[in-house]
């Protein structure tokens, strides 16, 4: 037997490595998206369990927040290891799984590069998966054990992360700044919080230092700025050019 799953369809999936990463990074793209009336869903690859603040517990609840904050239709964990996200084929089946029962038109993905490893490692998992997803001869089975039809997202862009890369697309962000921002504070155990008790092993790191929610920010305005928006977020097209047949149109749009 055969599963379209037409019914749980997505427009559109943003992955994350970790819980908080699609909401720090790409949270006012998916709130823009939501609030027009997409469907969107967040899958996380691990549960951020190696993390140094918080417990795997208190992000799971924060996560099941920042949903709700964001109005996303779908969340889901693939509880794989978090610092050892490796391109192996049941790790790759696992988000094929994903693509096959959801069947987004478009996915958004962890950077190319970042100064966390899990990060472009995610990215080359899933990209692996795409193309897999698409195979007819790779069997792949739905959670309730029905057989899953090939499918492939039209479009994969990545978001960017700690590292800068000249994006091919600039999204305007700007309505959707403050629920964004209710996001990423809902996870009070990983941002700067000052009403968080933090254990005593539990110092500062490079996203809950102050500076972080100044610098997430500073760069959404600097490439709102560039697009005569007040906030943008940039996204990196993998695919190559983006052809039209009407480019006053587009362009105008």
């Amino acid at each position: 037997m055969t599963a379209r799953a037409s019914a749980r369809q997505l427009d559109v999936i943003a992955f994350g490595a970790h819980p908080d990463d699609v909401e720090i990074f790409a949270g006012g793209i998916v709130c823009t998206m939501t609030a027009a009336g997409y469907k969107v869903g967040v899958v996380d690859l691990t549960a951020g369990e190696l993390g140094t603040r918080g417990s795997k517990k208190v992000r799971r609840m924060e996560a099941a927040a920042a949903a709700k904050i964001m109005g996303i239709s779908v969340r889901e964990n693939l509880e794989l290891p978090d610092g050892n996200i490796e391109r192996t084929v049941p790790n790759r089946n696992v988000v094929v799984r994903v693509l096959r029962t959801f069947r987004p038109e478009i996915i958004l993905i962890p950077a190319p590069d970042c100064r966390h490893p899990d990060h472009p490692d995610a990215a080359q998992l899933i990209t692996d998966a795409v193309f897999h997803a698409g195979l007819s001869k790779v069997g792949v089975r739905s959670l309730d054990g029905v057989d899953l039809e090939p499918f492939r997202p039209d479009h994969v862009l990545h978001y960017m992360q700690s590292i800068p890369f000249e994006p091919s697309i600039v999204v305007d962000v700007s309505a959707t700044w403050e629920q964004r921002m209710q996001a990423i504070n809902a996870y009070g155990s990983q941002v700067h919080n000052p009403d968080y008790d933090a254990d005593n092993n539990e110092p500062k790191t490079f996203v809950s230092d102050p500076g972080f929610i100044k610098w997430i920010e500073a760069r959404a305005r600097a490439f709102g700025y560039r697009i005569g928006a007040e906030y943008g977020e940039p996204l990196l097209y993998r695919h190559g050019p983006i052809g039209t047949a009407d480019l006053v149109r587009m362009l105008r749009s």
